[in-house]
Order: C-alpha cells, then sequence, then structure tokens
C-alpha cells in the first residue's frame, strides 16, 4: 500500500495518491491530471476511482478530465447532484482498491455533500482518515460557503451539522489514525489552519479548538466568529466543480498562442483583455505596458487573481517572463480563469524594443522613506496587509487599506494624495500599487522590502495601536 500527499503550496492544498497491488486512487486532484496519470504509471497501476470530498469552492478540481482520460470513477458524498456521471456513495459504503479499503463518512458541515475517507489496510486495521474541508490540523472547515443552497440554510445550520460531523464521526475514532485534510494555512477555507499537512487524530483531539467538549451553541459560536467574507471567485468555481468545464488542454491550447507586440497591442485595444504580468514586482516597477495589473507568478499568484479578477471569465493578455507561460496559464486554470487568449511572445523587452509605450511605478528603500517621512510625519501610508497583520504592529498614523479589500474600498482614496504604500515584503503592494495606476492614479509610491524592511530601518515609530482613520479626508 501507498498513499502520498501531493502539497501545493502556493493553493495549500493536499491531494492523494493511494495505491495498492496494480490499482490507485486520487482524492481531490487539482486541475492538471498528468502528474497522476504519470504517478499511476509508475506504478504500473490503473486509476479506479477519483473521491470528492466535496465540491470545492477554491479551485477546480481535476475529477472530469482525470476520469475522461483514465475511465475511473468519480465519487462523492451522500446528497451531490453533479451535473457529470458520478457514483454518488452511501454513508459507510466501502470502496476496494487492490487489497485495500476505503470507507465513505458523511460528514456534511463544510457543504452539505462533504464526506471524509477512512482508509483500511491490507490487515484491516484503519490507518489514515482523509477529511477534506471537514477537519483541518488545527481548525475546521467554515460553514458559510453552502449556505445559499437553500433559503432556509443559515451559517449556523450547518455550523451545527458540522458539529454533530465531528462528534459523531470523526470523534469516535482511533487516535492512532493519520489526519490528511484537503488544505493547510494560506487557505481561505478555514481560519487558523496549522502549517503542518497532517497530523494524528489522537493529537488533533488534544489540541484542535473545534474538537474539545463544547456544547454545539458554543462551537456554533467559536467556528462563526472572525470570518472573513470569502474571495468573488469561490461560488464560481463551486460551479464549474459541480457542471463540469472545459478541458484543460483545450484552455491551455488557446492560451498558448503567441502574438507579437504588434497583434498584442491590437487585441488589447479591440478586445478589452485585461493585461496580466506576472513578473516579478521590481521587474514591473522598473516598465510594464501601460494599464496591465501585477500579481507575480512567484507568490499566492492564483489566490490573488481569484480575489482581485472579479470577473472569472475576464478574457485575460499574459505577460510573463519567457519560458513560464504555460506554468501561468495552469495556474490560472487550476482557479477557473479559462480565458487567456494569448501572451507576448519575447516578453516586455519585445515589447520595449518594438518601441511602444511603457510605463513604471516609483518604488523606494525603507530608508529613503525614512527620510521623506522625516521631513514630513504626516506623509499618507498606506498598509495593504490584513487587519490582523496591521493590529499587530504598524507604522504610526500609518492607514489600512487591505488588498483584499481593494475592490470594495477603493472609492475611500483621492487621486489628488500621494500615498507611500507598502505589504509585509513588497508583493502584495505592487499588486495594489499596479491597480491604483491602472485606474489613473500617478501619485503613487511603492516602499521596497515592506514592513519587514520598514521594521529593519528603526526610522518609524511603531505601534499596536489602531486608530480610526478616514482615507479620503
Amino acid at each position: 500500500m501507498k498513499v502520498e500527499q501531493i502539497y501545493t503550496g502556493c493553493l495549500a492544498q493536499g491531494a492523494y495518491y493511494i495505491s495498492s497491488e496494480g490499482e490507485a486512487a486520487i482524492i481531490d486532484p487539482l486541475r492538471e491530471v498528468e502528474p497522476y496519470i504519470r504517478r499511476a504509471e509508475k506504478d504500473n497501476s490503473t486509476i479506479k476511482y477519483v473521491f470528492e470530498t466535496h465540491f470545492h469552492a477554491d479551485f477546480v478540481s481535476g475529477h472530469v478530465d482525470l476520469a475522461q482520460k483514465t475511465g475511473a470513477t468519480i465519487v462523492y458524498g451522500p446528497t451531490a447532484r453533479p451535473g457529470f456521471q458520478a457514483h454518488i456513495a452511501t454513508d459507510g459504503e466501502l470502496f476496494s482498491i487492490g487489497k485495500i479499503k476505503i470507507k465513505v463518512l458523511h460528514t456534511p458541515g463544510h457543504t452539505l455533500e462533504s464526506s471524509c475517507y477512512l482508509l483500511t489496510d491490507e490487515n484491516g486495521k484503519e490507518t489514515a482518515l482523509f477529511t477534506g474541508d471537514t477537519l483541518f490540523i488545527g481548525d475546521v472547515g467554515r460553514p458559510d460557503l453552502a449556505q445559499k443552497v437553500s433559503a432556509d440554510l443559515t451559517q449556523d445550520k450547518l455550523a451545527g451539522m458540522l458539529y454533530d460531523s465531528l462528534r459523531d464521526k470523526i470523534l469516535p475514532l482511533a487516535d492512532d489514525l493519520t489526519v490528511y485534510p484537503a488544505h493547510g494555512a494560506g487557505s481561505a477555507c478555514g481560519k487558523n489552519m496549522s502549517r503542518e499537512t497532517s497530523d494524528s487524530l489522537g493529537h488533533q483531539k488534544a489540541t484542535n479548538y473545534a474538537l474539545r467538549p463544547m456544547s454545539k451553541e458554543q462551537f456554533i459560536q467559536e467556528v462563526t466568529d472572525g470570518l472573513l467574507p470569502p474571495p468573488a471567485y469561490f461560488p464560481e468555481n463551486v460551479m464549474m466543480n459541480i457542471k463540469g468545464y472545459e478541458s484543460i488542454d483545450t484552455v491551455l491550447k488557446r492560451g498558448s498562442t503567441p502574438l507579437s507586440p504588434e497583434v498584442f497591442e491590437t487585441a488589447a485595444n479591440e478586445t478589452g483583455a485585461l493585461i496580466l504580468d506576472t513578473r516579478k514586482p521590481q521587474d514591473f516597477a522598473k516598465g510594464f505596458i501601460p494599464n496591465s495589473i501585477n500579481i507575480g507568478i512567484d507568490g499566492g499568484f492564483a489566490p490573488w487573481v481569484g480575489a482581485l479578477i472579479t470577473n472569472i471569465r475576464q478574457e485575460i493578455l499574459l505577460v510573463s517572463d519567457q519560458g513560464r507561460e504555460e506554468e501561468v496559464l495552469t495556474r490560472l486554470a487550476r482557479v477557473g480563469y479559462d480565458n487567456t487568449i494569448g501572451y507576448l511572445e519575447g516578453g516586455f523587452e519585445a515589447w520595449k524594443a518594438a518601441g511602444k509605450e511603457t510605463d513604471t511605478i516609483t518604488s523606494i528603500s525603507a530608508a529613503e522613506f525614512g527620510e521623506i517621512h522625516r521631513q514630513d510625519p504626516g506623509v499618507s501610508i498606506l498598509d495593504v496587509r490584513k487587519p490582523g497583520e496591521f493590529q499587530s504592529e504598524h507604522v504610526e498614523n500609518a492607514e489600512n487599506l487591505p488588498l483584499d479589500y481593494i475592490n470594495e474600498r477603493f472609492s475611500e482614496l483621492n487621486k489628488d494624495r500621494p500615498y507611500y504604500i507598502h505589504c509585509a515584503g513588497g508583493y502584495r503592494s505592487m499588486i495594489f500599487a499596479s491597480i491604483l495606476k491602472a485606474r489613473g492614479f500617478e501619485n503613487i509610491t511603492d516602499i521596497r522590502g515592506g514592513f519587514s524592511a520598514i521594521r529593519d530601518s528603526g526610522a518609524f515609530k511603531l505601534t499596536d495601536y489602531v486608530c480610526p482613520t478616514t482615507l479620503n479626508s
């Protein structure tokens, strides 16, 4: 028997490969399925099942493509109603993979169809539990994502279901089971997930706040407290996972069209496509195509695309480092952004060599900003980190406008007011600055290295006191 976790850090997502005696199963695969097919071929195994723990919101699963390419059966838990051929399991149903078995445990709460998969080895011993978004390491799944399924379904009702699922189905299981969740720290599917990607169930019983003895009412209050609004693309990904989607092969072929600077410029003018530049933040700052947005591929790329590009069907023109086009297209497809219509052949250097118009964003060091701040302590500082980061420590008199909320709070900013923008390390601030620049803001300056560099410079008074601010005052 083999059990392998295939973890993708940029999505904080865990898929699983399980094999025995020439048969294999995949749990919660990503959109690109060739790695799973190659893994099974390496073992001379046939992929028999694709198990889905639920209809995912934060990524588009590869279940449809994987089933079509391998003949595997897609399996969902009770109550699932997919728009494609799948086996809807009953609670407690057993599936054989070689000499091992997987048992379905219906655990509604995160979603109505959410299910965990209990693995029994060749000797009949229960060894692992694949918990999807029902149980994380240090947390449980948020209960607010499925509340629009029916008019009378609320996050409190879902949280109550989750309480029962955890106590009736999971807590009675043996302490020595290994818990394999669908996500770790960084995912928006929970609140306080650990950076660990697996653990013993016994340790989770002892340390996970949601598993300690408490009333259902207390559980509901704790699990629903402090939930931030989910990213806008979540419902779109859910529908793609329920209804099916275009093959990733088709998506990659369409997006892999090389465009000369002239054709790229014509396409940008005629289609209304968004120009997405995925180079490193500081490379972008030194020169970019006017009105393009920077979301660097070397960071939390896919979740930020999903959070900030509000229309999942938006046509996209791509500017990337040469040779990384397919990587970018794949990571866009993971979150359902399938409408890339081509990329700039030769990258930004080709655009510049063709004599096309370019733009820049001023980016200064923390030391340079320290001198500016010393001469004028009243300069406007925009801290675009998350509220918790800001509350922990920030530059005195800085204003907090998290990148997550730029589309909702954009109107609070004043184009006539100069802004100095920083995040934690420089990735988010350049995204923020590029969006402002594309919307006509000229008086913006990025602080290179972010809050880490600001703190290390020693030139600023820092505070953890959060004062109310009005951004357009």
